[in-house]
């Protein structure tokens, strides 16, 4: 998932790679990380898309893309339901948030 942050994860696919069953590999995982992988992706993914535009290294469109979203509209409701601001207020502000969605 670190590496290939925009790539598809389901479970299943995590489960066969670790050599654990899905159900097994799902409650070890939140046994662990206190998160779902789902949940875990997710904020993997947009801290890192806090950082590149912070950093200012690509545009919201390509940061889109490249992190596996389909639109530039449904990465920013991600981002904003996720993060409490826009991507914009990210990249225009260097503002940093800490991704505290409840």
């Amino acid at each position: 998932m670190h590496r290939s942050p925009g790539e598809d994860w389901p479970v299943d696919r995590l489960a066969a790679l670790s050599g654990l069953s899905r159900s097994r590999f799902s409650q070890r995982f939140k046994s662990l990380l206190s998160v779902s992988p789902a949940r875990y992706l997710l904020q993997w993914r947009l801290r890192l898309a806090a950082s590149w535009l912070r950093n200012g290294y690509m545009s919201q469109s390509q940061i889109a893309s490249e992190l596996g979203y389909d639109s530039d509209a449904s990465f920013s409701r991600a981002f904003k339901r996720f993060m409490g601001v826009s991507p914009g207020a990210i990249r225009d502000s260097g503002l940093r948030v800490s991704g505290t969605e409840s």
